[in-house]
């Protein structure tokens, strides 16, 4: 473990040594920075450092360093805070500075008052984003990342025997009776706050009272505060993270991982609750903040901790089988030895999903060329790259596509699955809105980070009506399909959203919803039990295979790829030879799917250029698809 764990459980005491060194000198803050960043390159230091997504709460002490896996839900308005602030000691009148960074609540020892007047406080600014666990986050990710975590945690000294059995309920009680703790810190707390920065007396006591409820998420219980989670059954706290540097490089939706100062003051819950006693008394026309926003920005510290960010980086994957960032020099030896054995790993694939697919080895193909898909460019509106499959044949009445799907989760490391009735079309909300009352972006099923699968199951869809909300959401679904692109709805206008999502849509015929390349199966075995089947063939592969897979799937989406000019012209040669023979034959839209195919079958076999074989292979598959899909419709009668 690295040496000194002061860093750990004791930041904010770092901090205040680089205060101290520098007093107002802003140098100090990059000092602080400089210094986290050279201690997280220590021996394997980021393992030891306790994480939100695997500890739970109420295992964590107050003010601790900590780090959290995250997606940014919302992004709340800039919030101004004291960054240096004075108190005075009202008996020997002795004047001290203090640092406001990477608090919530302003230290202030007893005998002690913050000098509002001071002409050496500064005011700065900091901005809030809502971050939720990652939506859809499979479970052998989880695993991988608890597994790899070192940090060394108990339950927190700051909780007494009668806190551990403390209700949800009990907490509730309190909040609703803020009397009875005013009265417990009538002579810690000055009367408000300034600036985003709340200050209060006796650091000590509130040191042991830092964490007034449980981690509920953790103890599955129900939480009558909307977490805002994009998809049910989501588990995992929510923070309100704190950031002090660089906001303007991160956007809605993207994927983090911050590293940062745990805030679960209860005295924060207080105060809201007074403001909001307050708020009520004042005009209206005087008071901005409405008590839903104030609800909803301010939640209780225990249910949604902040984090005061030290250091964030954008994650381009949350595979944890890879380096977390593909483009470094260290990361370049671990690509090149698993290139290195590809063939046999895409082999083994291949094998896996075609008795997935019931023994349809070309689908299986095109299922491999599907789940490393992504979107590389866009020109103009055009998103390039995507490759939405839509597996046609699935057996009605079965579990297959359920199964179909669990394998799908033992593959990639986030996805999630549509069940298409015509009640959940008309039930759920896709698309996430802006609630003006409470000035927060309210989450729906399609705000998803980049790279997740997404399994539209329409093997349950029967006969019924769309209302208003499901004509929308199908809308939703064929814009993301079409334009990789969800219009999140601001009332009074849309907006854009661009997003990298694979998209599987798994049906008995052809799809109602658009796709880019429709297979259709053909099973070459029906399993008497589907469920037996699918387990003893997840049973049978080891693991270490299938984390071959895993690493094999995430790591050619980030392959660059390029196709050479002679490659280039014989292509063009081929396309006007085909039209030649037969202009019906193919047209530019034939031609630009034809490229994709052969596109993501060259990086199958970890190949970043187009080959004159590789190319007339992906002209082999495309035919006998189509060949199938021709067979199909002579048999049904009917365009599949």
């Amino acid at each position: 473990m690295p040496c000194g764990e002061d860093w750990l459980s004791h930041p904010l005491g770092i901090v205040q040594g680089f205060f101290a060194q520098n007093g107002v000198n802003p140098d100090w803050e990059k000092k602080v920075i400089e210094y986290f960043k050279e201690k997280l390159k220590e021996n394997n230091a980021p393992k030891w450092v306790p994480s939100l997504n695997e500890v739970p709460l109420h295992y964590l002490k107050p003010n601790s360093f900590v780090k959290f896996r995250c997606m940014i839900q919302d992004m709340f308005d800039p919030e101004f805070y004291m960054g240096v602030y004075e108190t005075v000691n009202r008996n020997t009148k002795a004047r001290v500075l203090h640092f406001g960074k990477y608090r919530d609540v302003a230290e202030c020892g007893p005998q002690q008052e913050v000098d509002l007047n001071s002409p050496r406080t500064t005011t700065l600014e900091r901005q809030t984003f809502y971050c939720v666990p990652v939506p859809g986050e499979s479970m052998w990710v989880k695993e991988a990342y608890v597994n790899a975590n070192q940090a060394r945690v108990s339950p927190s000294t700051s909780y007494t025997p009668s806190r551990h059995k403390r209700s949800y309920e009990d907490d509730e009680d309190m909040d609703l009776q803020p009397n009875k703790q005013k009265d417990q810190h009538a002579g810690a707390r000055q009367a408000g706050g300034v600036g985003g920065l709340q200050w209060c007396g006796e650091p000590k006591r509130l040191e042991t009272e830092a964490s007034t409820g449980q981690q509920l998420n953790s103890l599955n219980l129900s939480s009558p505060f909307d977490l805002n989670f994009p998809l049910p059954g989501e588990k995992g706290p929510a923070c309100l993270v704190k950031v002090y540097e660089d906001w303007e490089c991160f956007k809605v939706n993207d994927v983090l991982e911050l590293y940062g100062i745990l805030s679960v003051d209860p005295v924060l819950s207080i105060l809201n609750n007074d403001e909001r006693d307050a708020s009520s008394l004042l005009d209206p026309m005087e008071c901005t903040d409405t008590a839903e926003e104030q609800r909803v920005h301010s939640p209780p510290a225990s249910l949604v901790p902040r984090i005061h960010v030290v250091l964030a980086q954008k994650l381009q994957h949350i595979n944890p089988l890879l380096p977390a960032c593909l483009n470094k020099e260290e990361s370049k030896t671990f690509v090149s030895s698993f290139m290195s054995e590809l063939s046999p790993v895409r082999a083994e694939l291949l094998g896996f999903l075609t008795h997935a697919l019931l023994g349809d080895s070309l689908a299986a193909e095109y299922l491999i060329l599907h789940l490393i898909s992504t979107v590389y460019t866009r020109r103009d509106v055009l998103p390039l790259g995507k490759f939405t499959v839509n597996l046609s044949g699935c057996p009605r009445n079965s579990t297959f596509t359920e199964h179909l799907y669990r394998i799908i989760q033992h593959l990639v490391p986030a996805s999630f699955r549509l069940q298409m009735t015509i009640e959940n079309m008309n039930r759920l909300k896709f698309i996430p809105h802006k609630d003006y009352t409470a000035n927060r972006l309210v989450s729906g099923l399609l705000q998803l980070p980049s790279n997740t699968s997404l399994i539209i199951d329409e093997t349950l869809l029967e006969q019924g009506q769309l209302d208003t909300p499901g004509v929308h959401n199908v809308t939703a679904l064929s814009n993301l399909i079409t334009w990789q692109k969800v219009d999140y709805d601001f009332s009074y206008h849309q907006m854009e959203f661009p997003c990298n999502i694979n998209v599987l849509i798994t049906s008995e015929g052809r799809s109602l919803l658009p796709a880019d390349c429709q297979i259709h199966l053909q099973p070459q075995l029906i399993p008497p039990n589907m469920e037996e089947y699918m387990n003893s063939l997840l049973s049978a592969v080891l693991p270490s295979v299938l984390n071959k897979f895993r690493i094999y799937l995430t790591l050619l989406r980030f392959l660059d790829y390029s196709i050479s000019d002679e490659i280039t012209k014989a292509v063009e040669d081929d396309f006007v030879e085909m039209r030649k023979n037969d202009p019906q034959s193919i047209t530019a839209d034939d031609l630009h799917q034809l490229l994709i195919v052969a596109r993501f079958l060259s990086l199958s076999a970890g190949q970043t250029t187009l080959s004159r074989e590789r190319w007339l292979r992906a002209k082999q598959l495309e035919s006998l698809r189509r060949t199938r899909l021709q067979q199909q419709k002579c048999v049904n009668g009917n365009e599949l």
